[in-house]
């Protein structure tokens, strides 16, 4: 396995200041944000590491020639809008973005675009079904054209009041993804697999690596601690930030030994990213730093 980290945390630095860090702290990979420019909507999103705006063979292969100089690869081209948004020009951005993705994938030889199947929070999974069927095949199908793999993560984007009660991506459950893989029974569609998810929505994340393992193309580390004082406040009913908080890997709930050990019988040998979402490392730009290259020392104890 490859371990990295999602470009995300360093919003306010240079593609070349991420991979020189990357380099200098003996990361694999790192997972490039690639949204398109403009201001974020939400935390973490709206970063830009590679503009795929005007990419050309030209510009890739300047891409291609400083990796290759810092011994640095790309896990993945990364971007997480909702496609299946009930606003059409929402939409409609979002989808003509990942197309032009899967383009710019083939370009910088990357294997992986990761992002959401997205969703309309206010509808459920059978209304959602209908536009899904409308939007994805045709990805797929141009991904597949692309030699391109597309690994969709398992958030839920269910936090807050304004994602209620539905959230705002599709798959987040095995029996949405065993449905989604017979709908579209794609060898190129798969998973970005998180296992902090699944513990706070009470999915048992090694029965989901058994299951899933093969559809498993990309894996963000990240843990979550449940708030067991505050889960009898709310219950699972309650918004989930109220009970439980992203943090690093090793902080959390997330058995990782266990999770290790289901993930490498399945013969994953791919990227393992490190995602950070945990504040209590935000203070600044070195903690933030600090809070990957901690995180890693942790993690390698299993590789």
């Amino acid at each position: 396995m490859k371990i990295g980290f999602v470009s995300a945390i360093l919003a306010d630095q240079s593609f070349n200041e991420v991979i020189d860090f990357a380099s200098a702290n003996d990361f694999s990979c790192v997972e490039l944000m690639c949204w398109p420019k403009g201001k974020a909507e939400r935390r973490y999103a709206g970063v830009t590491h590679i503009d795929i705006s005007d990419i050309n063979r030209n510009s890739a292969e300047r891409i291609l020639e400083e990796l290759n100089n810092k011994d640095v690869s790309i896990s993945g081209l990364g971007y997480y809008p909702n496609p299946l948004s009930p606003n059409k020009e929402e939409r409609t951005t979002a989808i003509e973005h990942i197309k032009n993705l899967i383009k710019a994938a083939t370009l910088l030889n990357v294997e992986v675009v990761n992002t959401f199947i997205g969703r309309d929070w206010k509808k459920n999974i059978d209304d959602n079904w209908i536009l899904f069927k409308e939007v994805w095949p045709p990805l797929i199908r141009l991904a597949e054209d692309h030699g391109v793999k597309i690994a969709i993560e398992n958030c839920p984007m269910l936090f807050t009041d304004d994602e209620w009660p539905g959230g705002k991506n599709l798959a987040y459950s095995p029996s949405i993804w065993r449905r989604m893989f017979e709908e579209i029974p794609n060898d190129n569609f798969g998973l970005n697999f998180d296992p902090s998810h699944l513990v706070w929505l009470g999915i048992d994340y090694r029965k989901a690596i058994r299951e899933f393992g093969s559809r498993i193309f990309h894996v963000h580390a990240k843990d979550v601690r449940i708030d067991h004082d505050k889960l009898y406040e709310h219950g699972y009913l309650g918004y989930p930030l109220q009970y439980h908080t992203p943090k690093l890997p090793g902080l959390g709930d997330v058995n990782w030994g266990k999770f290790f050990s289901e993930l490498s019988d399945t013969g994953y040998d791919g990227p393992v990213c490190i995602e950070v979402e945990d504040r209590a490392y935000e203070k600044d730009l070195q903690t933030r730093k600090n809070s990957l290259t901690q995180s890693a020392r942790f993690l390698k104890q299993y590789f």
